[in-house]
């Protein structure tokens, strides 16, 4: 606990009194906690830290504010995947002669020799 100790005391403090944790340091604290066999209280009790402030700083990972080194033993790191954004609708040639245009409940046909600045011109109205 000696050198915990003495490392605790060249974390920066604040003009109040409290410490001014590094990202880097918070990064590595929460790291700690994704080992297998630690725990959000053991970590926080060996940084005398309280352990609602290191769930803090998992969440603020868990969101991306806080990147994460890679450390040994660590199994597992939360990852989000975003829904794709929707697609717009292709469009879909009915015949030889016609294509049609689709944008929500907005059908719009248009002959085959329809100029393609023309369609642009439709396609842009559309999706304003």
């Amino acid at each position: 606990m000696g050198a915990i100790s003495e490392f605790l005391a060249s974390v920066p403090r604040r003009a109040d009194g409290k410490r001014n944790w590094p990202s880097g340091l918070k990064a590595r604290i929460v790291a700690e906690t994704l080992i297998e066999g630690e725990t959000v209280k053991a970590v926080a009790k060996r940084y005398e830290l309280i352990p609602s402030t290191v769930s803090d700083w998992r969440r603020m990972a868990r969101q991306g504010k806080l990147v994460l080194p890679n450390l040994e033993g660590m199994d597992f790191v939360p990852v989000e995947v975003e829904t794709p954004a929707p697609v717009a609708p292709a469009l879909s040639v009915t015949s030889p002669s016609t294509i049609d245009m689709i944008r929500g409940d907005v059908t719009v046909r248009f002959d085959a020799v329809t100029p393609a600045a023309r369609i642009a011109e439709i396609a842009r109205a559309l999706a304003s």
